[in-house]
């Protein structure tokens, strides 16, 4: 989960005694990890030199496990010849995400990025051809390919690139250290450098990279941290 707060500006907060980053405005950021342990501390300093702090509580959550068969091999495992674009792909996806901005357009509400179905969740574990992968952290919406792929809220695009793993993929930065990456897409209709608004395209589903059908796989990162992106939108039936 991706939390949003805010206290008088000037103020200074921290999470497990780790300093937490304070914009002007005194807005700032934390999130949870699918693994994250479940107690925390959240401790706070006023202007004028009140220390709060509050235990922060969280809730279990159970996972589901997902079975996909039927994908090309060398997409679950991959041949030594294509282990450097990997490897360089990796690198490009995290110097997209690694770029820092007091923009705080996060702090309005998101919305869904694509219509459809969602047909794969935040945190499932994956089965890959018989093979056990990583947990999915991800949240698919199943829809026809050319189906508009739109910003969730205000962004700056960091990268519009053909991955090896992910097909098309377009990230957005959306300030405070937070990013969302559009994973499979069938075309991109935005540059690097560009800036979106919210509900503005910038591209459309399909099925490029380790993909069985058209869908959109949308992810939210806070820094190093893979949150859950379905938190952050309306339920939908």
């Amino acid at each position: 989960s991706l939390v949003r707060g805010q206290l008088p500006a000037g103020s200074k907060v921290s999470l497990n005694g780790e300093a937490l980053p304070v914009n002007q405005q005194g807005k700032f950021v934390f999130g949870f990890d699918r693994d994250a342990s479940l107690e925390h501390t959240l401790a706070w300093t006023l202007p004028d030199g009140t220390e709060q702090q509050k235990t922060l509580t969280l809730s279990e959550r159970d996972y589901a496990t997902q079975r996909i068969d039927g994908l090309d091999q060398k997409m679950v495992t991959p041949p030594e010849s294509v282990l450097k674009r990997i490897r360089k792909d990796a690198a490009n996806v995290y110097k997209a995400r690694s770029a820092k901005s007091d923009n705080d357009a996060l702090f309005t509400g998101f919305i869904w990025p694509a219509e459809g179905p969602v047909t794969g969740v935040y945190g499932s574990q994956r089965i890959l051809n018989g093979k056990p992968s990583r947990p999915h952290f991800g949240l698919d919406v199943g829809s026809p390919t050319g189906t508009p792929v739109v910003a969730p809220v205000d962004g700056k695009v960091t990268l519009a690139e053909d991955l090896y793993y992910s097909g098309y993929t377009v990230v957005l930065d959306h300030g405070m250290g937070v990013f969302s990456t559009f994973l499979h897409l069938d075309t991109m209709t935005v540059d690097v450098g560009d800036t979106v608004s919210q509900g503005e395209k910038v591209g459309t589903i399909g099925e490029t990279g380790r993909a069985t059908g058209p869908h959109l796989d949308w992810r939210i990162n806070l820094n190093n941290q893979r949150l859950d992106p379905e938190l952050l939108v309306p339920p939908r039936n």
